[in-house]
């Protein structure tokens, strides 16, 4: 009996061990499904959430790995022949991989004498621009030079994941677009699907201009002629001065009779009638 007894209470705690270990396994179960259920609620109504839990995880590795900037130089130089170191610099442009945006050139007047002066702003490939300057610098003289880098990082990190997000939405937005019954429901979706490519096409175009600014570098550059020298030892601008002074004068003269003139006139007129009563009188 005692034997019998023993055997039916390790049966029954074997029993309870497996009923105990299905409860269990089916409770992991459930609690996975739960998370997997939260987490793609999570992808379809917190988007904006996940936007900015995606840049504040991944902020740290951008940061040390991938900064986005926009570099701008503006320079000046100083050579001989203006017009013939702007062809210069847009060959050197295109062998750098690079093209011009931009150019110009006109005569600068200084005193009596002229001189030429060109505008010329290209676009070089990030890696290839400090290759560039070198290039352009030994053409002549540089008088100014300015570099600045505008760090886009942050900005290109948020349209890249609004763009994928919206993305995101456009295709489940066509999804049940296709599974829309009535024609209330169909309307509705493709109101809201109309907005989200709308806003697709706005990021869109923002990010290829970001990757624009960022892959090629802008560089403005003044291309200059020394200032002529003149000298007139002071007999030019003696004969200025007579002419200017000989001018004032005519000047003066003209304006005098014209304030002399109406004066003039009126005694004219009351002597002659003067002379005329006075002569009738003495008849």
């Amino acid at each position: 009996m005692k034997m019998k007894y023993s055997f039916t209470v390790i049966i029954l705690l074997l029993v309870a061990t497996l009923v105990s270990g299905c409860m269990a396994v089916r409770e992991e179960s459930y609690s996975q499904s739960a998370d997997i259920v939260t987490t793609e609620y999570y992808d379809d109504s917190s988007a904006g959430n996940m936007v900015s839990t995606e840049a504040d995880y991944g902020g740290a590795s951008t940061v040390s790995v991938d900064r986005k900037t926009i570099t701008t130089v503006d320079m000046t130089i100083k050579v001989d022949d203006a017009a013939v170191v702007m062809d210069e610099v847009s060959k050197i442009a295109v062998a750098s991989g690079g093209y011009v945006a931009s150019s110009s050139v006109y005569d600068s007047y200084y005193d009596s004498s002229t001189r030429k002066e060109g505008y010329i702003t290209v676009r070089i490939a990030e890696s290839e621009y400090p290759s560039f300057l070198e290039n352009v610098e030994a053409l002549g003289e540089v008088t100014s030079k300015s570099v600045s880098a505008q760090d886009v990082t942050e900005e290109y990190i948020d349209v890249t994941a609004r763009l994928e997000n919206l993305e995101r939405q456009e295709i489940r937005l066509q999804e049940i677009l296709n599974m829309a019954a009535t024609v209330e429901d169909v309307l509705s979706v493709e109101k809201e699907l109309e907005r989200v490519r709308g806003e697709i096409e706005s990021l869109t175009g923002r990010l290829n201009y970001l990757e624009d600014r960022i892959e090629f570098s802008t560089i403005n550059i003044r291309v200059t002629e020394p200032t002529p020298i003149t000298r007139s030892w002071g007999i030019r601008d003696a004969i200025s001065e007579s002419v200017n002074g000989f001018i004032s004068m005519v000047n003066a003269l003209i304006v005098l009779v014209g304030y002399l003139l109406p004066l003039v006139i009126m005694v004219a007129v009351f002597g002659g009638t003067f002379v005329a009563v006075r002569r009738r009188m003495r008849r």
